[in-house]
Parts: C-alpha cells; structure tokens; sequence
C-alpha cells in the first residue's frame, strides 16, 4: 500500500460495498474507523441511487482503541439484524481495521443469528478493489449453493436454453444498460436469461444459478472466480467472450451458438451501423489516427481491438490497472506489436501518454484529466469514471446497439476538433474573430478591431524537456489542422533535437517540414 492523491481502485471493501449494494436482500457490516462512512456517497452521488447502500459501518473512534472494538462490533451486528432484517448477512473488515485483528468473521458466526452469514477475508494491504468484488461474489455464491445438487439438464431439453448473467455490479461501467442489450440479443436468439448476479439479484436467486445451461462471465474482474468454480463442480459451461464491439458480439454468438446448439441464422437480422459508419466518407479521414488506451482489462483489450480492426485507428499505446488479468492485455499489446503498460499509478500513464503524444485517449476519469491537461482530445470507456458517465439515458457498451455508442462516443471528439481547427484557421477573419459579435447583432453592439489585440490563447501542450517553442512558432503550429498536428509537432521537436537546438521558432518549423517533405 503507498500515499497517492489518486487510485484506480479503491480498497477491497469498497469491492464488497459494491456486491452488496447491487444485490436486494443482502447487508454488509464493515468493521471500520469513522472516517470510512465516505464510501456511501459513490453510490448517492456518482452511481445516482436513491437509497443509500445496504451496509452497517461500526465506525470505531480513537478513544475506543482503549476498550473493546469487538464488542462494538457485535453491537453493530446485531442492530443491523434487528433494523434491516437482511436474508444474508454479509461481514468485512476495513483496511484500518484489519490491524485490530478482531476477526469479525469468527464474532460474527458464533452471535447466533437466524440467517446465513458469509465472511469475506480481504487481504487489505495487498488486493484491491475488484479483486474484493470478485471474492466477495465468490463467496456468497459458495455459501447460497451449499447442499445444491446438480440437476438433471436432460429433463428439461424441451425448453428454450437459458443462461445466467454473471459479474454486472453498481459502480461498473454501463453495467446497467449492458445488461439489458445483451438480455435483448438472447431473447432474439431464442435464449432466456436465467439469473442475473450481482446486479438486481436476490439471494435466493443465486440457488438457481446451476438450473441455466450456461454461464456468460459479462464481467471478467468481478465473475471469473465463480464461472471457474461453477464450471469444476457443476460442469457448467462458461461463454468468456465479451461482446464489446462489432468482431466480439459476433465472435459472441457464435460462441453462443456452439455451446447451446442455437440455429446461427436467427442472428443474420441483428446489426449495428458502425461498420457503414467506419467505412463512410465521413470517417475515411480519421483512418490511421494515434491512440493511446488504458482502463480495466477487459474494456481495455476490447477498446484496442475496436479501435485497431474496426475504426482503423494506429493503437500506440495499451495498458491496464487490472493485475489479476494483465495477461489478457498484454496478449492483445503482443498482437499489436506493443509493450502493456501494467500499473496502478497514474503518473507512469501520464508519462506514457506525453511520450507518444496520441491523437485521442480512450481511459478513465483520471487520462480525462490528463488528456485536457495536454490538450488530447478523450473518450472515458472504463471506470474509474465520474457522474457523467453514468447516464441516465440507454448508453450500453455491449451488443449492436453498443457499437453504435461507442463509434458516437469516440468520433464526436475528433470531429469536435476538427471544427475547433476551422475556427482557429479563421479566427483572425472579421467574421470568426474573438472579438467579433454574431452578425445579426452587429448594429447593436459594434466592436472596434482596431486595436489588433491578440486573443489567440497557447495551446496546453507541453514541449520535449531540453526544448522551447517561441510563441510565434506555436501561433504558427496551430494553423496546421489538428489530426497532423501532433506529427508535425514530433517531427519538429526531433528536427531541432537532431541539430542541438534548444528553442524552435518559425524559421525552424519550416526548416523541419521543409526536411521530412523530401
């Protein structure tokens, strides 16, 4: 564990808080310090939820270390018995709290009550946040399942198949609406879905899980435990690839198909306008732009294919903050002729990013940040994300109508720059000028150009260390439109570099396009 002023994830309670809160009758006491009650506000706040989580916190103080934290929190326990009146109770400790060694666990199994209780050791100072999720799922579906024997999947061939659900949890990226498209993809395909968990899932739902004739794991970090369990002891299959882009929803049914003995024809209806829009006049000038992505895993992997083999985009640079499937990431790198970027620290990506000066960022909330910063234009395809990122409208990522929002959420950016280009090329024109007031109100409220004031701001670009751009050259860059810009810029930092130049002024920048035009 070490001091950061930003993490991808937080601490593996939050992993447990999350399961928790996207499940209906299920209550987590968390032994925790006071100040760990902030976790209720990513749920009120980010994630919109009109309840606060299910969760009881012991919020043990200072002054309590001298007394007994246990006692507090059987106290806890029992009250948030009394007041909630869960099916399942839930037990965790926080990172703080772990210290104590109280084990909540063991305290919690023998105070008696009426219900299961399920104890999750969460290795605080050494996992995070969606490894909490995935071990908590893990054991709540082992707890559910206990003395569930596997049915007889002959008796019921007559019926249409079904499958389950499995990983979908709040505070996951889209998770709401992918639910719901790749739930309408199976009814098209003639198959039922059977339990969806954690999200929406009761727990008595998780005793039906073995009665569906597959898995589909919708969400690897949190679901890949549990798919690998079920299939060891109930020899249920397990659909692993995720239907994020047009190639994987295809590579999905199919898979789909194989393991059900579905007629593929029924899929020939189902379609998605990304492919036209990729190979459209529209979009034939972004082929071969720069990008740079980095988020969880499997939005990570599935960004880099989407973006090398169905947008045509030069994917230079790819990375995750996801240990536990950093092999995945690094095998789809490997296929594109790069290194993985494997790190939970946000100051290495931001280094990466400045080095290969990408066109767009497809990250988290966090390459947001650093792509404005830089002046990139960014699309979010991966929690952590922010409020806007959980619309309240349908924005899926998965299936056909995913595709769609995908191709809309990572073009408008560079389309929005291209028109930002256009009225920088113009903006000394009497018309587009900064000082200049719609035409329609000019006889109203005439302003005087005479002054010849400046208003063109710097680009927020930051230069090669040892390097200078003179800011006649950077007003001079910016005439040249956005989509080489970032190559002409490279090549002009490389040119002056090459010669022992220290500052780049106009006569330099024409020298460098003058040099790589031969």
């Amino acid at each position: 564990m070490e001091l950061t002023v930003w993490t991808y994830e937080g601490p593996p309670h939050m992993g447990a808080l999350r399961v928790a809160a996207s499940m209906q009758d299920v209550h987590l006491v968390l032994h925790s310090p006071q100040g760990d009650t902030y976790a209720d506000l990513l749920f009120t706040m980010i994630e919109r939820d009109n309840k606060r989580p299910p969760v009881t916190y012991t919020t043990f103080q200072a002054r309590d270390l001298g007394g007994s934290t246990a006692d507090r929190f059987l106290n806890s326990l029992q009250s948030a018995w009394e007041h909630h009146k869960p099916n399942v109770m839930l037990v965790a400790d926080s990172c703080t709290a772990e210290l104590l060694q109280d084990q909540p666990g063991t305290l919690a199994q023998g105070a008696g009550l009426p219900i299961p209780v399920v104890s999750v050791e969460l290795s605080a100072y050494s996992r995070k946040e969606n490894w909490g999720a995935s071990e908590t799922f893990y054991q709540l579906v082992r707890t559910m399942l206990s003395g569930v024997d596997v049915p007889d999947r002959e008796a019921v061939a007559s019926r249409r198949p079904r499958v389950n659900l499995l990983g979908p949890t709040k505070l996951g990226f889209r998770c709401r609406d992918d639910v719901r498209e790749v739930a309408a993809l199976l009814d098209a395909l003639g198959v039922d879905v059977n339990v969806v968990a954690p999200l929406g899932a009761a727990a008595a739902d998780l005793k039906r899980i073995p009665e569906a004739d597959a898995n589909i794991c919708l969400c690897p970090e949190v679901a890949n435990l549990v798919c690998s369990w079920l299939e060891r002891n109930y020899g249920m299959k397990t659909l692993r690839t995720v239907p994020i882009g047009i190639g994987a929803t295809l590579r999905f049914i199919d898979e789909l198909c194989d393991a059900l003995n579905i007629d593929a024809k029924r899929a020939e209806q189902l379609s998605s306008r990304l492919p036209w829009y990729s190979q459209s006049v529209d979009s034939t000038y972004l082929t071969g732009k720069r990008v740079f992505i980095f988020g969880d895993a499997t939005h990570a992997a599935a960004a880099a294919k989407i973006a090398k083999f169905e947008l045509g985009f030069d994917v230079v640079g790819l990375g995750t903050y996801s240990r536990e499937l950093a092999r995945d990431v690094r095998a789809v790198a490997k296929e594109m002729g790069l290194e993985a970027l494997i790190t939970d620290n946000h100051m290495e990506v931001e280094r990466a990013v400045m080095e290969l000066q990408p066109e767009l960022v497809l990250g988290t909330q966090m390459e947001r940040h650093i792509a404005k910063r830089l002046g990139i234009a960014c699309t979010v395809i991966s929690t952590p994300a922010h409020v806007q990122d959980f619309p309240a409208r349908y924005s899926p990522q998965m299936g056909f109508e995913g595709a769609n929002v995908i191709f809309d959420s990572w073009i408008h950016p560079l389309m929005m720059g291209l028109e930002e280009h256009l009225l920088r090329m113009f903006r000394e024109d009497f018309e587009f000028n900064d000082a200049a007031v719609p035409s329609h109100l000019a006889e109203e409220n005439a302003v005087s150009l005479a002054s010849g004031t400046d208003r063109v701001t710097k680009d927020n670009v930051v230069a090669l260390p040892g390097l200078a751009w003179d800011p006649k050259a950077e007003k001079e860059l910016r005439k040249i439109p956005f989509f080489v810009r970032g190559k002409a810029r490279r090549n002009t930092e490389a040119f002056a570099l090459e010669r022992g130049l220290t500052a780049i002024d106009v006569e330099t920048l024409y020298d460098a396009k003058a040099h790589y035009s031969r």
